[in-house]
Formats: C-alpha cells, sequence, structure tokens
C-alpha cells in the first residue's frame, strides 16, 4: 500500500474539514505489532474519549480487527496533525513512535474516502473480495458512534462506503468464486449437490478450519451436521454453535452411510476413513453417491477411496487448483470494483464540496432577503401614506433589481478590466447567461 502524505488544510480548497485515514494492516506491519495497536471492545469506548479529547479531532471511528487498526477521522485544521495522532497512538498504547511510524499509512479527504471503500468491498484485504470485513466496517460504525456523535461528513462517508460494498458485490464476481479452503469445500458441495438443505454432512475434525466450513454450511441451511473428533468436548462448542450432533471417531464406521458429504481436517498421521469403511457405507446407502473432501495433511481418507464407484473424493491439491483459478477470477472482477470506487469517490467529494459552500449559500440568501425586507417596508410605509399603488410597485421592482445585481455587475465589470476570461464566463455561469 502506498503511503500518503497529509497535506495542510491550507492546501485543501473549499473545504473546512479534512476527512482522514490512518492505520496498520497486514501489508505493513508484521503480527506482533498489529495484535498490540488493536482496540478491544471492551476499551473502546474509553479510546475514543481518549482521541476525541485532542484539539484537531472532531469526530472518529476506529476500525481494530486482527489484520487491521484503521481510525477514520473527521479533523479541523493544524498543521502538526499527523505528529499530534502518532503520538496519541503510541502513548494510549505504550509503542515507541519509530516502531509504529514506518508501518503508518495516511490518506486524506478523496483518498481516504477511497481506502474506507476498498476496505468495506474486500479489495484492501488478506483475501481478496472477502465479505466478512463489511460486517466488521459496519460494527466499527455502530460501536463508535453509539456514545460518541459523528459528524455530517465522516457519518455520510461510511454509509457511502456500505452502499459502494454492495454495489460492488451486485455488479461484479468479486465475491462469487471460493479462494479458502473452507469455502472452496462448500461451493464444491454446493456444484454437485443441487440444494444442501436436503443432504446430511459428517465433519472430521473440531480445529479453524472445520469452524468455518460448518458455518458456511450453517448459513446454507444443511438438513444435518455431525462432528467427529477425537475429543468430543472440543467438538462441544462448535457444535452447540451450528446446531451439530458430536461422535467420537470410533463412531464413524456406523454412521458413516449417513452422511451424503464427509469434509475432513484433523490433525491425523494416519488416515481415518479407509476404502474398507467407504465400501460399507456405500453398500448401506444402496450406491447412493457420496462426495468425500479431504483437506488435510496428511491425508485423511485413503486415496484408494476415490476409485470406488459412487465415491467422489476431493483432496486440498485438488481443492487448491480451484482456489487459483477462483482467485484469478477475483483479481479480474477487482478490477471492475475499482472503477465503481474511483466513481463513488468523486461523487462524494462533489457533495462534500457542496457542504463547505453551505454557508456561503446561507449568507447570500440572508443578504438577498435582508434587501427584500429593507425595500418591502418601504414600499408598504409609502402606500399607507397615500403613495400611487402603481408607482410605488415600480419603484420596488427598480430598486430591487439594482440593489440585488449590484454586487455581481461590479465583479463582471472587474474581471473586463483584468482581462480575466475565466472569471468572466465563470461569473456568467453563475449567473445563467448563456
Amino acid at each position: 500500500m502506498r503511503d500518503k502524505t497529509l497535506a495542510t488544510l491550507g492546501q485543501l480548497d473549499q473545504i473546512t474539514m479534512t476527512l482522514l485515514a490512518l492505520g496498520i494492516n497486514h501489508k505493513t506491519a508484521p503480527v506482533a505489532l498489529r495484535e498490540r495497536v488493536t482496540f478491544s471492545p471492551d476499551t473502546l469506548d474509553q479510546a475514543l474519549n481518549s482521541l476525541l479529547s485532542q484539539p484537531t479531532v472532531q469526530s472518529g471511528v476506529v476500525l481494530s480487527t486482527c489484520n487491521r487498526t484503521e481510525l477514520y477521522l473527521s479533523v479541523g485544521e493544524q498543521e502538526d496533525i499527523r505528529e499530534q495522532l502518532v503520538t496519541w497512538l503510541c502513548d494510549y498504547h505504550q509503542l515507541s513512535a519509530d516502531d509504529v511510524r514506518k508501518s503508518l499509512y495516511w490518506h486524506h479527504d478523496n483518498d481516504a474516502v477511497s481506502h474506507l471503500m476498498r476496505v468495506a468491498s474486500g479489495l484492501d484485504s488478506l483475501v481478496l473480495g472477502e465479505p466478512q470485513i463489511l460486517g466488521q466496517v459496519k460494527k466499527a460504525f455502530v460501536d463508535s458512534q453509539r456514545e460518541h456523535a459523528l459528524s455530517s461528513e465522516l457519518e455520510r462517508m461510511f454509509q457511502k462506503s456500505f452502499s459502494v460494498a454492495k454495489r460492488v458485490r451486485t455488479e461484479t464476481e468479486i465475491g462469487a468464486n471460493a479462494v479458502s479452503v473452507a469455502f472452496a469445500a462448500c461451493s464444491l458441495a454446493r456444484q454437485i449437490f443441487e440444494s444442501l438443505s436436503t443432504v446430511n454432512v459428517l465433519l472430521v475434525g473440531a480445529g479453524e478450519t472445520i469452524e468455518l466450513v460448518a458455518r458456511h454450511l450453517r448459513e446454507h441451511k444443511v438438513k444435518s451436521l455431525m462432528i467427529a473428533n477425537r475429543t468430543r468436548e472440543r467438538a462441544q462448542a462448535l457444535a452447540a454453535e451450528v446446531g451439530a450432533e458430536v461422535i467420537g471417531l470410533g463412531d464413524i464406521d456406523e454412521r458413516l452411510a449417513e452422511a451424503d458429504i464427509i469434509i475432513s481436517s484433523t490433525a491425523s498421521p494416519l488416515p481415518i476413513i479407509g476404502k474398507g469403511m467407504v465400501e460399507r457405507a456405500l453398500k448401506r446407502r444402496r450406491n447412493q453417491p457420496m462426495l468425500l473432501v479431504d483437506i488435510a495433511v496428511p491425508r485423511d481418507v485413503e486415496p484408494e477411496v476415490g476409485k470406488l464407484a459412487n465415491a467422489y473424493l476431493y483432496s486440498v491439491d485438488d481443492l487448491q487448483s480451484i482456489i487459483e483459478q477462483n482467485l484469478a477470477q477475483r483479481k479480474a472482477a477487482a478490477v471492475q470494483a475499482e472503477t465503481i470506487v474511483v466513481q463513488e469517490s468523486g461523487e462524494f467529494m462533489g457533495w462534500l464540496r457542496a457542504q463547505a459552500a453551505a454557508e456561503t449559500i446561507r449568507e447570500y440568501r440572508s443578504q438577498a432577503n435582508d434587501v427584500r425586507v429593507d425595500l418591502e417596508s418601504r414600499a408598504l410605509a409609502a402606500l399607507q401614506n397615500g403613495a400611487d399603488a402603481e408607482a410605488v410597485v415600480r419603484e420596488l421592482a427598480h430598486k430591487l433589481t439594482n440593489r440585488l445585481i449590484h454586487a455581481p455587475t461590479k465583479s463582471l465589470q472587474q474581471a473586463a478590466r483584468d482581462g480575466d476570461d475565466e472569471r468572466l464566463q465563470l461569473l456568467r455561469d453563475s449567473l445563467g447567461l448563456e
């Protein structure tokens, strides 16, 4: 990721505050540093209170995951704001500024908006296009605004990012193809079985990969789940989460025939499911097909199982080739997604610039209204004193026109005297002149 140097607000045209994103992630910092810069849910409110007490910080959202810690801020004008925020971050986590500074990246305004949109869309994730990050960004937004009101600019920036992430998911194939072993295993099952709601699944093992597989399968509403593990206690928590039955490894031979899909990932040095075991299961199933996905290294399923009729065996290598193909497709989709981000961030910055002009517009309207009130009161007074109504109306229209066009006329004359054709054209456009 490219580092961005924070520009001072004096360089920003017509925007009264800066939107700033700073942080570290899996690309810029090792896990040893990332874990020291995280903000836990228990300390988030405390951290936000401390952050918002900084004189330049007007509003903020803290995003903290295993792969990134980022601060999204709306800040006021101050030249040394970058150093102030580095000092605050290091003091809060009791870290050396030198250790943190070289891993930090900075984005302001349009770059900050684009960065958040890319993060929410999964374009900046360790696994390109992964969907979990959007939920994490939404949670960070909700948690940060729970006790601390966000500026309208920052709130709209996040809401816009959520809609961009949805658009990226809808209009591109960024999330359509599996790029993790667990997701690939589930995608393979979905390709072979028309609907997972009619199948029974046996998961062998209870490690991290099987946990991810179980959650994916639960989302697709499989008919039933069994988890076989060497120690039942280790599988109980996962089983409770996904609504599964827990059995021991010794029960697999007896229960295997019930499973339409078997996904295995253990640390066993020897195969757990042998050819004879599958043959017996197929016989009890009257040769109804079985899908076996072995994502363990060393393998949990004897390779000879793949030679049996109606037993379809896939190894981790088979899944890896699927993942590599899908990753290439995701990278192609990412190009399209980046185009969406550029377009949407440009639209947001247009809105932000319009907000910066709001005060000028209010001032202009107030000035015009003061002119109207003044001339209106004079006209009403003249009518009350018996003046001719037609003459009063004509005078009101004449004076109102002259007062309202006085300042623009002077600006047009000055631009013409200066030979400033660009300013002259801008004034013409502002006045609605052809």
